[in-house]
């Protein structure tokens, strides 16, 4: 089944937020929709104040991230509110922290 066709909708009214596996205490997501065959999804990924990943992420698939509110640091520098980020796959990146929380919204998807 592809991604879902999705006409202007509240996802915070019609989907659940949740503790994604592998993130630290602090970090929820809402899943707006998804592709279980292809795994391409788009999020929000949101970082309570205070909130520290470990590590250095990668992933296999493009992942193209714009923050809605907050900030998030990383390499000595602090990102905020209206910056994007184009990651393309097997590009390392973080570990992030938020001094005032974050929450960005993101699309993962695989192209050829």
């Amino acid at each position: 089944m592809p991604k879902q066709e999705l006409e202007f909708i509240d996802p915070t009214k019609q989907r659940e937020w949740f503790h994604p596996v592998g993130y630290p205490e602090g970090v929820k997501q809402l899943t707006v929709t998804e592709c279980p065959e292809t795994k391409v999804f788009t999020r929000f990924l949101h970082f309570d104040p205070g909130t520290k990943t470990i590590g250095t992420l990668t992933h296999e698939c493009w992942e193209e991230v714009y923050i809605v509110e907050g900030d998030l640091r990383a390499d000595g520098q602090t990102y905020t509110k209206g910056m994007v980020a184009i990651r393309p796959p097997r590009m390392p990146h973080g570990p992030f922290e938020t001094v005032n929380g974050c929450t960005t919204f993101e699309v993962h998807y695989y192209s050829k």
